[in-house]
């Protein structure tokens, strides 16, 4: 099994800056992709941004130029560092890990941008 662990979310201004974390641990095999997933208030969860083990990156139009992804494949450690953030990514950000045999999920971390 495979657990994720989130850190990083919390109330931030417009404008503002967030850094979220997400380790993974546990039996792990062979990592092909991680990233972050959003869900806000009534709305299906979407894609904010991934990156596979190559290195390949993808983002939300929504987030480009904004977000950064990136990875530490020493420590099974995605990163996303968020900034300019809007009222519009309020929500709670899901942690995904694809590996060799399944994909797992964060239990999420709340980021909520305010005046």
């Amino acid at each position: 099994q495979v657990q994720l662990a989130e850190s990083g979310g919390g109330l931030v201004q417009p404008g503002g800056s967030l850094r979220l974390s997400c380790a993974a641990s546990g039996s792990i095999f062979s990592i092909k992709a991680m990233g972050w997933y959003r869900q806000a208030p009534g709305k299906q969860r979407e894609l904010v941004a991934t990156i596979t083990s190559d290195g390949n990156i993808n983002y939300a139009d929504s987030v480009k130029g904004r977000f950064t992804i990136s990875r530490d494949n020493a420590k099974f450690t995605v990163y996303l560092q968020m900034s300019s953030l809007k009222l519009e990514d309020t929500a709670v950000y899901f942690c995904h890990l694809d590996e060799l045999i399944g994909d797992y999920w964060g239990q999420g971390t709340q980021v909520t941008v305010s005046s």
